[in-house]
């Protein structure tokens, strides 16, 4: 793994944006890294503004504020044009077309669709289980830095309820980004 590892995933309340944060970072832990997590939120119960910043690393974290973030997970329009200018040429732009209905072309990352949503209703008829189905998806992208069954095991951990069809949307996450 490289010194730092940076994670920022935004979108509205009731997203689970704060537990996909809270997954990556437990099993980051149980993998022995050292692990940094901030959440912010507007003052909306559900629906309004939602952002987690996860920074892993072996070493020291000197600051836990994503600045150049590796990973960015978009899960809404507004989060998306307000964080997309800081993923660096190197970084990759996980999206939901649901939310997010255009992206910028000129961007040099790279953006990867994901229709969490439309999955999750295509599978279990519930969007509940998009998150699970994005921390899947993240499992892939993050294959040679973290372990696809510890981030499962943290998620089931985490999450407690739907055991069975949470590891099922993990897995179909996992196997969309190909």
């Amino acid at each position: 793994m490289k010194d730092r590892l940076e994670i920022v995933a935004s979108g509205f309340g009731g997203q689970g944006v704060v537990r996909l944060g809270q997954v990556l970072g437990e099993a980051a832990v149980k993998e022995g890294l050292r692990v940094t997590m901030l959440k912010s939120h507007g003052t909306e119960m559900r629906g309004g503004y939602v952002r987690s910043q996860v920074v892993l690393s072996p070493k020291t974290i000197d600051s836990p504020m994503c600045e150049n973030p590796d990973f960015f997970i978009a899960l809404s329009s507004a989060a998306y044009n307000r964080f997309k200018d800081t993923v660096p040429e190197n970084g990759v732009i996980l999206f939901d077309p649901a939310f997010v209905e255009e992206i910028d072309e000129k961007l040099a990352c790279s953006q990867r669709e994901l229709p969490a949503k439309q999955l999750a209703m295509d599978h279990f008829d519930r969007p509940i289980f998009s998150n699970s189905i994005a921390l899947g998806a993240m499992a892939k992208l993050l294959e040679g830095e973290m372990d696809k069954e510890i981030i499962l095991e943290s998620l089931l951990e985490i999450i407690p309820k739907f055991h069975d069809k949470n590891r099922e949307a993990f897995q179909v996450g996992y196997d969309y980004m190909k």
